[in-house]
């Protein structure tokens, strides 16, 4: 049996090999999808990653003892069952686990229980609205409808509308047909859905204010937009359109953290022969005759390859790692304007024991599943005002998660951890820089909201990590801790991600290509982005495609 232990090798030891076919800059889930794809196909390939660990914001790490954080990514839904499957990543160690349910707390007394089964989902539903219960069934279509459609796109690279090509003509009309297909009411409600908000929309469905905050949620999820702003509806999409098992919408967690996942790709990749490199941060691309040839570690070494591949935001790649002498005029200027902007925190919790929450009773399927204080609309539109004012909320949304309930690897026994995502945290302060006191405050801001809905949950704190924006760009090299690498307004999608005209993962340098968010089809947990990437370099390259078309089209 081949060995998959992944071969990650520090650049603090000597580094012989110095050649190869591709290198992939980063390490995150990403690149480690890319290089595997490569791999498979043949080539000889290396990732080099600045950090000590792989998986860049998909990471599990033990920050105290005994207790293992999913310091950045959370929850999984994104991930490509066709991807999982090829790359056989439950072989690797990859076990995801659907929500069994969850709460919403809303600002006083109000809850909102969430279930997976769906007569129980209704019951509730009902409880605080006849008419929503009923209306869900209307929502959950509908938002169906237009998953189904983008899913369909999302293993696809985007067709260049300016082009005559007959593969981007081809792609076009395949995407006509689709749309064509919704019919012509469906297509205008369509295009009126990319365009409103998710707070607007929302109201073509329901009365119940907790009702609407719960749906609401997504759509401010890791972006720099409230529930009121334009636009904000698709990251609802987005956010819904993954599945878990076959189960669309449906959330997962993975069984010893985000960081399981990265670790089954890099098996996947050593399985296939892929090498990685750790505390090997990239300083700049080498051009030679306007073609990449190779990459310049920050500790001096030079690296040769036939291409290079940047699993860095776009902003970052164009930059900071490039010479800006080296691009054709015009993309520095795009990168510089690229909207990038970071909106999200982090707070991971050790406990010592299973809080409990007013208002809600003891189940099991509520325990399994996550908590999310949002309070109400307007609360959530509070917090973005702060945002907007360079300051983080006393009153900020939280979606929280204790994977601890299913999962016993991530906590000791009888312990738990909780992971905490908070909207909004500024990436820069009207104060003045971040300080660790700042940081200290915004974390305690945080467990002051949670405290309100759980008496005592201070006492059970047994440490915390507390992540800013600006931590998670420093750390990561996520810019301004952005977590989907760019925007995903209708401005910065498809064949506009990451600029017009470079939305087919080659870059304006020859022989440069882009793997990570910042290109189709955006952020999440998918390792869609790498492996579409693979697929258009091996075309390049004349090497038979090692990457599966998408098998789960919904029909």
């Amino acid at each position: 049996m081949p060995d998959t232990t992944p071969r990650v090798r520090s650049c603090d030891e000597k580094c012989v090999m110095n050649n190869y076919d591709a290198i992939i800059i980063g390490a995150g889930h990403n690149g480690l999808t890319n290089a595997a794809y490569l791999a498979k196909a043949g080539l000889n390939v290396v990732v080099v990653e600045k950090n000590e660990y792989i998986g860049g914001a998909s990471v599990t790490r033990e920050m105290h003892e005994g207790w293992k954080y999913s310091s950045c990514s959370y929850v999984c839904s994104m991930m490509r069952q066709a991807i999982h499957r090829d790359l056989d990543l439950a072989r690797h160690g990859l076990l995801l686990v659907p929500y069994l349910g969850g709460v919403t707390f809303g600002d006083g007394d109000e809850r909102l229980f969430s279930y997976h089964e769906g007569e129980a989902a209704h019951h509730e539903l009902k409880r605080h609205s006849p008419h929503d219960a009923d209306a869900m069934h209307r929502f959950q279509t509908d938002l169906t409808r237009y998953a189904q459609l983008i899913r369909k796109t999302l293993m696809r690279t985007p067709p260049d509308p300016t082009s005559f090509r007959p593969r981007d003509i081809m792609e076009l009309l395949y995407l006509g047909k689709q749309f064509w297909a919704l019919g012509e009411k469906e297509l205008y409600e369509y295009v009126r859905f990319f365009t409103m908000s998710a707070a607007e929309y929302l109201e073509d469905y329901f009365e119940n204010d907790l009702i609407k905050t719960t749906m609401a949620s997504p759509g401010i999820i890791g972006t720099a937009l409230g529930v009121y702003s334009p636009g904000s509806s698709y990251i609802l999409l987005h956010h819904v359109m993954g599945d878990v098992d076959g189960s669309i919408g449906a959330w997962g967690l993975a069984r010893g953290g985000m960081g399981a996942i990265s670790d089954a790709i890099a098996g996947a990749l050593a399985e296939h022969g892929g090498e990685i490199r750790t505390n090997a941060g990239v300083q700049q691309v080498i051009v030679e005759n306007r073609k990449a040839v190779g990459v310049v570690l920050e500790n001096g070494d030079e690296i040769r390859a036939r291409i290079v591949v940047s699993n860095l935001d776009a902003k970052r790649t164009f930059t900071k790692i490039m010479d800006k002498n080296d691009l054709p005029d015009g993309i520095y200027e795009k990168a510089c304007n690229f909207k990038i902007r970071g909106s999200s925190g982090k707070v991971n919790i050790a406990l010592s024991a299973m809080p409990k929450f007013t208002g809600v009773p003891e189940n099991r399927y509520l325990n399994r599943g996550g908590q999310l204080f949002a309070g109400s609309l307007e609360t959530m539109e509070r917090a973005y005002d702060c945002w907007k004012h360079g300051r983080w909320s006393d009153d900020p949304f939280i979606e929280a998660v204790i994977p601890s309930a299913w999962d016993p690897t991530v906590a000791p026994a009888g312990k738990h951890y909780m992971s905490n995502f908070v909207q909004y945290c500024p990436p820069k302060l009207a104060s003045g820089p971040w300080t660790p006191e700042k940081r200290d405050q915004f974390g305690q801001s945080v467990v002051d909201k949670i405290e309100r809905y759980s008496p005592g949950f201070k006492d059970l704190i047994v440490h915390m990590e507390v992540r800013t924006p600006h931590d998670i760009e420093e750390e990561i090299g996520l810019t301004e801790g952005n977590i989907f690498q760019g925007e995903l307004t209708i401005d910065q999608l498809f064949f506009n991600r990451p600029f017009p005209g470079y939305a087919q993962y080659r870059m304006p340098v020859k022989n440069l290509y882009m793997c990570g968010s910042s290109t189709h089809p955006g952020g999440g947990v998918s390792a869609v982005c790498g492996a579409n990437a693979a697929r258009e370099i091996l075309m390049d390259l004349r090497r038979p495609n090692s990457v599966p078309e998408d098998d789960f089209y919904d029909e």
